[in-house]
Formats: C-alpha cells, sequence, structure tokens
C-alpha cells in the first residue's frame, strides 16, 4: 500500500518535521497564542501526531480520535489559545506533511497518484475529525469557565 509507504517516510522523518512546524507556529500570526503553550509541551504533542501517523489514521477508532482531541480542546481552551489559532494549527499541519512529501519526490506516476489520493482522504479525515473534536472540547471547557 503506497499509502502506508508515504506515512512511515512521514514517522521516519517526524523529529525533524516536527522542528519545522514548530517554527511555523512561532513565525505565523495566526498561530501566535501557541506562544501561550509550554514548549515542551507543543512539541510532544507534535511529535505524538507526527510519529503515530500510522496509528491514528489506520488503527485508532473513532473514539480513540474523539477522546484525545476534546482533551487537547480543553487544554488549549484552558491555556487561552483561541480557536482560530488552533483551527490554523491543524490546517498548518496537513500543509506541511503535503510539502514534505512533495518535497521528497514521492509523488510521481499513476501508482503513487492513487496512493496520495487515498493519504489524502485518510489525513483529511483525522485532521477534520481531530479539528471537530478539539473545537467541541475547547467549547465545553469556556461553558463551564462561564458558569
Amino acid at each position: 500500500m503506497i499509502a502506508l509507504r508515504l506515512v512511515r517516510l512521514i514517522e521516519d522523518h517526524s523529529d525533524e518535521l516536527a522542528e519545522g512546524l514548530l517554527k511555523k507556529f512561532q513565525n505565523s500570526p495566526r498561530t501566535k497564542d501557541f506562544a501561550k503553550v509550554p514548549a515542551h509541551e507543543l512539541r510532544e504533542r507534535v511529535y505524538e501526531i507526527l510519529h503515530n501517523l500510522g496509528d491514528w489514521l489506520l488503527y485508532k477508532k473513532e473514539g480513540d480520535v474523539e477522546r484525545r482531541y476534546r482533551e487537547l480542546g480543553a487544554r488549549r481552551a484552558a491555556q487561552d489559545v483561541s480557536v482560530s489559532d488552533y483551527c490554523w494549527a491543524i490546517v498548518l499541519t496537513k500543509e506541511h506533511l503535503w510539502d514534505f512529501l512533495e518535497r521528497q519526490g514521492m509523488l510521481r506516476g499513476p501508482l503513487e497518484i492513487y496512493g496520495e489520493m487515498e493519504l489524502l482522504r485518510l489525513m483529511d479525515q483525522f485532521f477534520d475529525r481531530a479539528l471537530c473534536y478539539a473545537t467541541e472540547g475547547y467549547e465545553k471547557t469556556r461553558v463551564a469557565d462561564t458558569v
């Protein structure tokens, strides 16, 4: 399965990818609130996603994604990270991964294009759900703070 090979490539370069993504978070005006998150915590979360991407895309159940990202959304709300900054962080993560795969020259012929599409579908499904569940966790925390 080509998508799995691409995922393994991401996982094998997770340290490098995490560092690059953290720099993007630091430099983007759209993710400025992430400066409120302790650096070691943010690095651990980014690395966790990238290093275990195959598990998240292929083996984790919907309930696992829901639980993890509701917790993360609640945590970011408690840290006063705006929901828009959180959303942009997810978008930047997807773009960062795709840019990496393009730079690797892995995306060439018809078979690779099929693998690309398969991976894109899996990544979109995962990150879209992560975004929605994180927003739910965020909102629940914000409502609890006002009560």
